[in-house]
């Protein structure tokens, strides 16, 4: 599983730094998000990453497997 996140479409909302604060931040003075592992690892990061792509609401996050 690999993540990736669009800055030019990503709005700030921040619901993948609820859901996967291990995964994704948001950065300071701007709000878009942050990827900080690319490749997250076992089973409950993962199903973590998958509802914080499921969740943006301007479908910034792509996971490809």
């Amino acid at each position: 599983m690999r993540i990736e996140a669009d800055r030019e479409v990503c709005t700030g909302a921040g619901n993948c730094v609820t859901i996967a604060p291990d995964v994704c931040d948001q950065e300071e003075g701007v709000g878009l998000v942050q990827v900080l592992t690319q490749q997250p690892l076992g089973t409950v990061q993962q199903g973590r990453v998958w509802r914080a792509a499921f969740a943006c609401p301007s479908g910034a996050m792509t996971i490809t497997e």
